[in-house]
């Protein structure tokens, strides 16, 4: 070594140890669950956490509800109801719905540390109930059996990379546009299912606020007095505000049900007998001797893998799978960043913390959901209602994974929990969400018009990966006729040309024959 660098490196080796020896300790890292969760860290505290938690599930504890309206009430294409037999099984459906979202939950949280709760896909579920159990000799196992292969090729690619690699080639703009998106998404969730938004009984325009163009029926006066009950908390900078407006909420729809008898908008059969009544539970407290019951567990494992192979082809079979795949693989991955950034968890690059393991999670859950005869579980948005509420860490989502798992037994106590008096969080935290769109270059047109496609065909088609891929087209399409192709990530050619086959799926079905 040169004397002039070994005088240098002497100085650098001594000024390090004198500083090494100047420097205070380290404070011992918490241990707990606050080391485990890395709360502190995070900026947050177990009873934010908890609290997070319960705002989580009592906003997605419709699914248990829901779920088994969906599946267990309609017929395979053998003419049999899910689970077996000639009648719907619902307690059974709602059972199996609740224990795996709950352990999907907790696995999301404790390996992943992440406030994101999982449960079975809405619209995922319409679409294995009605466009492929319904299918001609298909059973509800062989449908069940192609939700399994879909979530393990989604793991497979995972695990080799792929789906990471993906998420990393999204610039970050439009991961922005995908948040805001999400945010509207969700917000037209909550005036949908509350009711105050409705599809009208006639005319020309195709939505209407609420019956007849008024706030008609005390339901809806109910979410309209939640909503603002929980801004105003807000404003005053009251802890906890979401959870209590939902839990105000709903003891002010238990007494307006006690008084006025408003009853369910459906009856048994599902029909609309009144417009103006609760949207899908009516809010009376269970009799006492009722609230517990035996959680039946039957649709556990009943699934044929390749069974749906002989009875339709190996075409249409791998073309159902596709479907289901570019659903899950891109829903998850715009869920994970809005979730993110409502937490202000994401890094310069808009990528959340341990972004893998997430995926790896979520993609278990896909296969689970089949494994459990209940479709496809994957993250939900509604998880931004309780990292609203403060949840940053995993310790959020084992709390509401473990209210899911208490929910198979305490199936009456979540039917106490209307629409009407979940839906004002949803409302609120689109809102805080929407606050994001100002991180987007309105007037660089090559990212301005894939963001707007993205951010408007969300909430206008119900569907996140619409949205994605939408923007995805518009994105790589404007690339190109600016003469700037040569500027693409090669994945974003590859994730354009899978959304342009998923969104031409029918011409190709007809082309192909199947």
């Amino acid at each position: 070594m040169p004397p002039l660098a070994r005088t240098r490196h002497t100085l650098l080796r001594m000024s390090h140890t004198s500083s090494a020896a100047a420097a205070p300790p380290a404070s011992p890292r918490p241990g707990g669950l606050d080391g485990f969760f890395h709360i502190t860290e995070r900026g947050s505290t177990v009873l934010q956490e908890i609290r997070g938690g319960l705002v989580t599930f009592f906003t997605m504890a419709y699914i248990v509800v829901l779920n088994p309206l969906i599946l267990g009430t309609s017929k395979d294409g053998t003419g049999q109801f899910l689970g077996g037999g000639d009648a719907p099984n619902l307690a059974m459906v709602a059972a199996a719905t609740a224990l795996v979202a709950g352990l999907m939950t907790l696995l999301m949280g404790v390996v992943a540390n992440y406030p994101l709760a999982l449960a079975t896909g809405l619209g995922l579920n319409a679409f294995v109930a009605f466009g492929i159990a319904a299918l001609p000799e298909m059973t509800w196992a062989d449908a069940m059996g192609l939700v399994v292969l879909e979530g393990l090729i989604i793991l497979l690619l995972v695990l080799t990379g792929f789906r990471t690699a993906v998420f990393h080639a999204i610039p970050a703009q439009l991961k922005t546009a995908i948040s805001v998106g999400i945010g509207l998404f969700i917000t037209i969730i909550g005036l949908v299912d509350a009711g105050l938004v409705r599809k009208p009984s006639s005319g020309p325009v195709p939505v209407e606020l609420g019956v007849g163009g008024f706030i008609a029926g005390w339901p809806l006066l109910v979410f309209v007095i939640g909503f603002f009950a929980i801004v105003a908390m807000m404003a005053r900078h009251v802890p906890g505000a979401i959870l209590a407006g939902i839990c105000g909420t709903t003891i002010l729809a238990i007494i307006v049900e006690a008084l006025f008898d408003v009853g369910g908008q459906t009856d048994a059969t599902g029909k609309l007998v009144n417009p103006t009544g609760w949207s899908l539970n009516v809010p009376r407290l269970p009799a006492a001797d009722s609230v517990v019951g035996v959680p039946d567990f039957g649709l556990l494992g009943h699934f044929n893998l390749l069974g749906s192979f002989s009875k339709m082809g190996v075409v249409s079979a791998i073309l159902l799978i596709f479907t289901l795949m570019i659903a899950d693989f891109f829903d998850t991955m715009g869920t994970m960043v809005a979730v993110g950034a409502e937490g202000d968890l994401l890094d310069e690059e808009g990528t959340p913390p341990h972004s893998e393991r997430i995926l790896v999670v979520d993609s278990i859950a896909a296969a689970a959901g089949g494994m459990g005869s209940v479709s496809s579980n994957t993250s939900y948005i509604e998880s931004a209602a309780g990292v609203g509420e403060g949840a940053r860490t995993g310790l959020a989502s084992v709390v509401t994974g473990v209210l899911f798992l208490l929910a198979t037994f305490l199936a009456p106590l979540v039917n106490v929990v209307p629409h009407e008096a979940a839906t004002p969080a949803l409302v609120v935290v689109g809102f805080l969400m929407m606050q994001q769109v100002t991180g987007i270059d309105w007037h660089d047109m090559e990212i301005a018009l894939p963001a707007f496609l993205t951010i408007v065909l969300m909430p206008f088609t119900y569907s996140i990966a619409a949205g994605i891929g939408a923007g995805f087209v518009a994105y790589v399409l404007l690339k190109i006729v600016r003469g700037k192709a040569g500027q693409l990530h090669p994945l974003m050619w590859l994730v354009a040309l899978l959304f342009v086959i998923y969104f031409a799926m029918d011409p190709i079905k007809s082309v192909l024959g199947v």
